[in-house]
């Protein structure tokens, strides 16, 4: 099996923590040179100096808020490079803030389609050139089960978190034949700081502690445990790699077994 991304380049958002992290972590074990982008560049400093570098990379970080798709979009143009294509991108960046979808203000089903999908199609428009010269490229999106199964009290992010899963599988038929795959992956309850978040926030509303809002979610998963994030960075990693050049445009659930549908 072909895991190797040695000469290849990867841009991964959000990713000086959590998910984002573990997923680059992981990219950069398989050989690829990687390219943090986030908005804390102190964090992106620390982040980048501890990637692994099996095959001597060289990896280096972009600063942009995932919120302003202008601004990305100029951290990324100073990236391209013809003679260096990136092939492989994954958009992450954090969730809308929870509650249920009536509360959800105009202002929040705005800022959060800006962030997930027109940062996402800003990032892919100015890459799948390059990859379309290289023959080779991977957009990951790292979004969440939701998009199968809505999740309750997660009104804004189920809304736009289904916008992205739509979206690229559109963009899958599109670029397919270039040699370019777009999937998505779906983390159920990870331990990142977005569950500790999501835990706090429903035992303030329900007025449980945080100990039994976590075991009433745990007891939704087959496998009884949180997730690690390096687990959903192994799924993103594998997607990234040549051993997945036939996969395209598929939801690919990380979430211990838990969702109900197929």
């Amino acid at each position: 099996m072909d895991l190797s991304l040695q000469n290849k380049r990867a841009i991964v958002g959000g990713s000086t923590q959590g998910l984002g992290r573990a997923s680059a972590v992981e990219l950069a074990l398989l050989g690829a040179e990687v390219v943090l982008l986030a908005r804390d560049e102190a964090r992106l400093k620390e982040a980048v100096a501890a990637l692994p570098t099996p095959h001597g990379q060289c990896h280096s970080y972009a600063v942009a808020d995932a919120s302003k798709p202008e601004q990305v979009r100029a951290a990324v143009e100073r990236l391209i490079d013809p003679a260096r294509p990136i092939h492989i991108l994954v958009n992450n960046t954090g969730g809308p803030p929870p509650g249920p979808a009536l509360d959800g203000t105009l202002d929040q089903f705005r800022a959060a389609f800006e962030m997930h999908l027109i940062t996402n199609q800003t990032l892919t428009q100015l890459l799948v050139p390059g990859m379309k010269a290289a023959r080779f490229g991977r957009v990951i999106n790292i979004i969440s089960t939701s998009v199968k199964q809505p999740i309750p009290n997660l009104g804004v992010s189920n809304t736009i978190r289904a916008a992205v899963a739509s979206w690229a599988k559109t963009l899958a038929a599109e670029v397919g034949p270039f040699g370019i795959t777009v999937n998505n992956v779906l983390p159920g309850y990870t331990q990142t700081e977005r569950l500790t978040s999501l835990v706090k926030g429903r035992a303030v509303k329900s007025g449980q502690s945080e100990e039994a809002v976590a075991a009433e979610i745990l007891a939704t998963i087959p496998m009884g445990r949180f997730g690690l994030a390096h687990e959903l960075g192994a799924a993103v990693a594998f997607l990234a790699s040549p051993a997945a050049s036939y996969v395209n445009g598929i939801n690919l659930p990380v979430d211990g077994g838990r969702l109900g549908s197929l």
